[in-house]
């Protein structure tokens, strides 16, 4: 327990100091134009057979709005990758079910209605879940946010849902929520109102549309706008510490790039854990995905097997 609190405390402080960190391009792009849903198409299974129904998705005083049913979704036209979305957006009225899908690709992928994607939850109470559609993301402490390993899944019938850090950084009905959906290379990271509230890696997918859902209540959206992110791959090489009581073996992560970066030292808590977070009772790979999302947000690390191991 104390090694995953000292992993959550990392990844706060790390991702914290990520999202205050400009983005190298920071040319912003609006998603949305304020009165037309240029660059956005609807998918909605219901109008499939009736054309002049009702459509989910309209344009009221300069906002998009979701109007809930029926079920469907709006999706960019484009494709995009590594980028920042900020999200402002509201509960019209009574609080429900909606939420931003990131890196969509397959159309009606699941359940015939939701595209091959990742959702970022807004459902209230639940702002931040993510929710696996027929893609895959990894969370520390995965058993106590998803459940059974053995439950695990992207399709109908398994546990696609990951808990989020907290339930509580959701505005009082009726005020504006700020979410932040930050995806570079394989991780996804979600702040809702300056809060943390989800971190992922090792995804299965790094590239797709964006897109918004008509899921039950009805929500206001006052902006759409995404920030291209650059991205520094990182560079894995072994390192040995020689001492006067043996050596120490550990792993040196570098980004790409050339000059001079800072440097973390990724100390693993107590237990015969290795360099990437492991023992003989658990294997994640926590250490080493952090090693690699440090390296990617363009810092360089050090981590090391533990004595025994």
């Amino acid at each position: 327990m104390k090694n995953l609190h000292s992993l959550y405390l990392s990844l706060a402080l790390i991702l914290i100091f990520s999202a205050l960190s400009p983005p190298a391009n920071s040319q912003k792009i609006s998603l949305f134009n304020g009165s037309t849903l240029a660059g956005w198409h609807m998918d909605v299974p219901e109008l499939d057979d009736n054309i002049d129904g009702i459509k989910p998705f309209i344009v009221r005083d300069g906002m998009l709005v979701s109007l809930g049913t029926p079920g469907g979704h709006l999706i960019t036209d484009k494709e995009y990758s590594n980028y920042r979305l900020e999200v402002e957006y509201r509960f019209a009225a009574k609080p429900g079910n909606c939420g931003v899908l990131v890196h969509a690709s397959t159309p009606r992928a699941l359940y015939k209605m939701f595209p091959k994607s990742l959702e970022v939850q807004m459902q209230h109470k639940h702002a931040g879940d993510f929710w696996c559609i027929v893609e895959d993301i990894t969370v520390p402490d995965m058993v106590k946010r998803r459940g059974p390993e053995e439950k695990w899944g992207i399709v109908e019938g398994k546990n696609r849902r990951v808990e989020n850090l907290t339930d509580d950084s959701e505005k009082e009905l009726g005020e504006w929520n700020r979410m932040v959906v930050e995806c570079r290379a394989d991780t996804i990271e979600v702040w809702l109102n300056d809060d943390l509230v989800n971190f992922g890696f090792n995804c299965t997918v790094q590239k797709g549309q964006i897109a918004v859902q008509a899921e039950g209540s009805e929500v206001e959206f006052r902006k759409l706008e995404l920030t291209p992110l650059s991205v520094k791959k990182p560079h894995e090489e072994a390192v040995t510490l020689e001492t006067a009581s043996g050596n120490i073996e550990g792993s040196l992560v570098i980004p790409e790039g050339k000059g001079k970066f800072p440097v973390a030292i990724i100390i693993a808590g107590s237990g015969p854990t290795d360099r990437d977070g492991n023992n003989m009772s658990m294997k994640n790979n926590s250490l080493k995905y952090l090693a690699y999302d440090l390296a990617i947000n363009g810092i360089a690390s050090v981590r090391y097997d533990k004595r025994g191991v």
